[in-house]
């Protein structure tokens, strides 16, 4: 259900965006219609139609999600609320400005602000964030810790800037396909390949674990002959 939850969003976004994309007259008739009120001169293009409609159906799906997990009484992750943040301001923006170019610096703002946040939590108070956070169910060595935080640092900033240059080297329809389908596929193959690493750590741990305790032949062979 959870990540259910965690996916809705984007994909409704992409979801009413390629409608709306594929029937610009109709998507500029309804969103002037329904958010005039809300757009400066009070009427919606067709060039701005989709990414608006896209924008308002994620800012009413991540508030959605968090009041179905309130209603649960079930813990709401910082970088939920983080992400509504940006949401709400960067798609207000591009309401009521009609410019996408506010909602395409969402996903490049949330990556190093995730990116910020594990780098200050080492590097000012001396904590590994990523371990604070997954330690309980994994044991790793201290240095593979680091590895790891660096890793997702890097890769955190790296995402970030390539959502930028998609964002302004192609259309909005090419980003808002690389937006799901690309930035989500390079996050999956990251975690695929931190997988394969952490596993060798993994296996050494668990075959310790599961050799016998050291004995010692000579004083055991000593008592028995005593």
């Amino acid at each position: 259900m959870k990540l259910f939850l965690d996916f809705l969003p984007i994909i409704l976004f992409f979801g009413v965006f390629k409608i709306a994309d594929l029937n610009p007259d109709a998507a500029a008739h309804f969103a002037t219609d329904h958010l005039g009120f809300a757009v400066s001169g009070g009427v919606v293009g067709l060039d701005e139609a989709p990414v608006l409609l896209a924008t308002v159906i994620v800012m009413v799906a991540t508030l959605l999600q968090i009041t179905l997990l309130l209603l649960a009484r079930r813990k709401i992750d910082t970088m939920l609320w983080v992400t509504f943040g940006l949401i709400v301001v960067l798609g207000g923006a591009t309401i009521w400005f009609h410019d996408p170019t506010f909602i395409k610096w969402k996903p490049s703002a949330l990556d190093w602000a995730m990116a910020l946040a594990l780098w200050a939590s080492q590097a000012f108070f001396g904590k590994n964030l990523l371990q604070a956070l997954v330690g309980e169910q994994l044991e790793l060595p201290k240095p593979v810790w680091q590895r790891l935080n660096l890793a997702w640092i890097a890769f955190f900033v790296l995402m970030g800037v390539l959502n930028l240059y998609v964002a302004y080297t192609y259309s909005t329809s090419t980003w808002a396909t690389f937006k799901v389908f690309g930035l989500t596929g390079l996050m999956l193959v990251f975690m695929v390949v931190q997988g394969l690493y952490i596993s060798r750590f993994v296996k050494d741990e668990d075959a310790a674990a599961l050799e016998p305790a050291p004995t010692r032949p000579a004083a055991h062979l000593g008592k028995d002959s005593r």
